[in-house]
This record gives C-alpha cells, structure tokens and sequence, in this order.
C-alpha cells in the first residue's frame, strides 16, 4: 500500500463544481479502463473510439502504457512491484481526467485484479463512473498479431516477466463490457463500446 509521505499540506477546494465543467463539455466525466493481454487490441480500440467521439463533439483522451511510459512513468519498469505502481499512478490521472469531465480511456494490459479494483474503488469514492472492459483475445491469437514481436522475444527468454509468456494475466471477474476481438475487428468491438458508453448517459451531463 502506498503511503502519504507529504506533510504539511492542505486540500484546497476550487470554486468550480464537478456538475458545472461536464454542463460546459456536455457530457460525463468518466474513466473506461481497457484490459487484457499484449496485442488483443486494447489501444487500437481506445484510439478508435476516442477518434468517434471527437467527431462527435466530444471530448475524449486515452491514456495508453507505452506512451504513458515515455514520460510520467518512464522510471517504471515490469517488476510485480513496478507494474502495481504504474496501474496506482495511472489510476489516479484517470481520475483527475474524469472530475475534469474528459471520456477517459486507459489502455493498459494491468494483469492484477487487485490493481485494477484499486482503481475502480479510487473512481468509486470520488463517485466518479468506472467502467472496465475486458478485451479477451486467446495467447497464440495476439501473438500472431504483434506487430513488435514482443511474444517470439519473451518466447526466446529475451525479454523477462512478459505479460502472457513468463508473468501471469488475472481476467476481469465481474467486467462492465467483454469485447472477443478473435471475432470482432476494432472498428465493430469500438462501436459495441460507443454504444455502451451511450446507454450508460455518458455523453449528456451528468
């Protein structure tokens, strides 16, 4: 468990409520957090969708772990230990991105249940909307997808605790939303997800 080490310090609340920003957006501030193994198509999922709803007027952003790993994270690595800090820091920006009223995709492989319930419980005590969607692709399917060859590498002993070959995947057990993309394509497991994101009034204030 991480503990606060800061002292001295105070929250300060603004003068602009929660309501107000997603009146000014015309929508729901939320995070749908996308899990699963490396290459079932979690980011081109996220990027589909957030491109949609651009076009739709509205505002949408995702959070995707290697980029996120070029920057905020990049001192991180793929230890147990670093894995369950990456998911905590990135749950915590989901949620500053939700109260700011943004659509938020995270597009994360977090392998623990345990990081991904923090996560949600962190979404639920702001009472911030939280919605996990479990991409299920089978193992030898996005290994014969990836485009980076991560599978034949981690396969070859070359890359170490490597998500689906040499370090453990826990699915979702109660998700919001699967998305099978051994049978969907992006563009039809993203509309699945639009539509979700639809139903649930998302996209009108909240």
């Amino acid at each position: 468990m991480t503990t606060q080490r800061a002292t001295n310090i105070t929250w300060h609340s603004g003068h602009v409520a929660r309501a107000d920003r997603n009146k000014l957006l015309g929508q729901q501030g939320a995070t749908i957090w996308l899990t699963g193994l490396p290459s079932s198509g979690k980011s081109t999922i996220a990027f589909t969708a957030e491109h949609a709803l651009i076009e739709r007027g509205h505002l949408a952003y995702v959070l995707d772990g290697d980029n996120i790993r070029h920057g905020l994270n990049k001192n991180l690595g793929f230890s147990p230990a670093d894995r369950e800090e990456n998911i905590r820091r990135i749950g915590e920006v989901a949620k500053l991105f939700a109260d700011a009223g943004l659509l938020t995709f995270t597009s994360f492989i977090s392998p623990y249940r345990a990081d991904r319930d923090k996560a949600r419980r962190l979404h639920e005590e702001a009472g911030l909307p939280f919605i996990e969607v479990f991409i299920r692709a089978p193992a030898e399917l996005c290994a014969q997808r990836d485009p980076k060859g991560l599978y034949a590498k981690a396969r070859a002993g070359l890359i170490p605790e490597f998500t689906g070959v040499s370090a453990p995947y826990e699915e979702p057990l109660n998700p919001e939303l699967v998305l099978d993309t051994s049978e969907l394509t992006p563009e039809k497991a993203a509309a699945i997800l639009l539509e979700y994101i639809e139903k649930r009034g998302l996209l009108k204030p909240g």
